[in-house]
């Protein structure tokens, strides 16, 4: 069987680009910012593992522990009024994206009160006022949206710029085709950041592709492409800033490939009978939040002390918006007919 390719140490391509170091020149405050990011999602998330073994999540739910780089580098270095789109695994990108954590969990545990009163649950949370057109149950369903926005981008002449984060899965499926291909025809203001976190399900993208980087695929469309460390937020975020502003430029679609690992089942009822411990557990070294963590500590931005501090704030965040969200009322049954047709 191949192996992947972060452990094997080919990590990047970025000699093959003149990406610098933007990442270095971020405010304290904002570099700070990140690392918080990073801790409410790996935060929520556990929180949420804590309500599906109560049963207090219905369909199904996927976690987000351990891919945390991805979604809060590639945000940070976008603008606030830059769009998003997302896939199943979407609680991160709602985060990154600053939604509200008391009415993201109450979504998740189907409260009137969420995102989508209570109706969308895990896969469907969308936050309007944050940019984010949300998430999707169809895998790569998203792609198409993304084409639409990027596109009114383009036709409005807004410098506007729309991330559209995919699964690695999801490039085997016929609309990541269609959608890139157009989107370099038309040079769409879009990054397509393919989040690899190794399985499609329980099956291994290493077993289901046929090449050794899905950002190869950039040959058959005439784009850019390349493949990067997704457990290293500091090099997400560089090279996320570089390909957005080549984008207002004119000069995309992008497609980059983020290596990385979900350390939890593919959804709530997998076995996981698929991987070994062992396989998880030497994932877990290359931890994005520890190694950024300990990048902060070694650039003396923080220290040890003030990194606990942030992190018992955000666990008491965390336990407030499941507090929250528990407190909150189910929607009334007139609210089953609502939202159905537009007006």
């Amino acid at each position: 069987m191949k192996e992947n390719l972060l452990i094997k140490g080919k990590t990047t391509d970025l000699k093959e680009y003149k990406i610098a170091d933007r990442f270095k020149d971020l405010e304290k405050s904002k570099k700070i910012e990140i690392l918080k990011k990073m801790y409410q999602i790996r935060y929520f998330e556990n929180e949420v593992e804590h309500f599906i073994l109560k049963g207090e999540i219905y369909g199904t739910c996927h976690l987000y522990i351990g891919e945390e780089a991805n979604a809060v580098g590639a945000i940070s270095a976008i603008k606030h009024n830059d769009w998003i789109v997302s896939h199943h695994r979407g609680h991160g990108h709602c985060i990154a994206k600053d939604s509200d954590l008391n009415f993201m969990m109450s979504e998740l545990i189907g409260k009137g009160n969420g995102y989508c009163k209570g109706k969308g649950g895990s896969m469907h949370i969308a936050d309007m006022d944050k940019y984010n057109l949300g998430a999707n149950g169809i895998v790569g369903g998203g792609m198409g949206i993304a084409v639409g926005a990027a596109l009114t981008n383009k036709l409005k002449k807004n410098d506007g710029v729309v991330i559209c984060f995919i699964g690695d899965a999801s490039t085997n499926n016929g609309i990541f085709h269609e959608s890139v291909n157009i989107a370099s025809i038309w040079n769409l203001p879009l990054i397509y950041f393919c989040e690899n976190n190794q399985y499609g399900m329980s099956t291994p993208i290493i077993s289901s592709t046929n090449i050794e980087k899905i950002s190869d695929r950039k040959a058959s469309y005439g784009i850019v492409g390349l493949t990067i460390d997704g457990n290293n937020v500091v090099e997400v975020y560089n090279v996320v800033s570089h390909f957005a502003e080549l984008c207002r430029k004119g000069k995309g679609p992008i497609l980059i490939e983020s290596l990385t690992y979900r350390w939890k089942g593919h959804s709530k009822h997998d076995s996981q009978i698929y991987r070994t411990k062992d396989e998880v557990e030497r994932w877990k070294e290359y931890d994005p939040i520890l190694r950024y963590k300990n990048h902060l500590i070694e650039e003396n931005t923080v220290t040890a002390g003030e990194v606990l501090e942030i992190e018992k704030k955000v666990i008491e965040e965390i336990k407030n918006a499941a507090d929250f969200a528990e407190k909150s009322a189910y929607p009334e049954l007139k609210e089953l007919e609502t939202d159905v047709y537009a007006d």
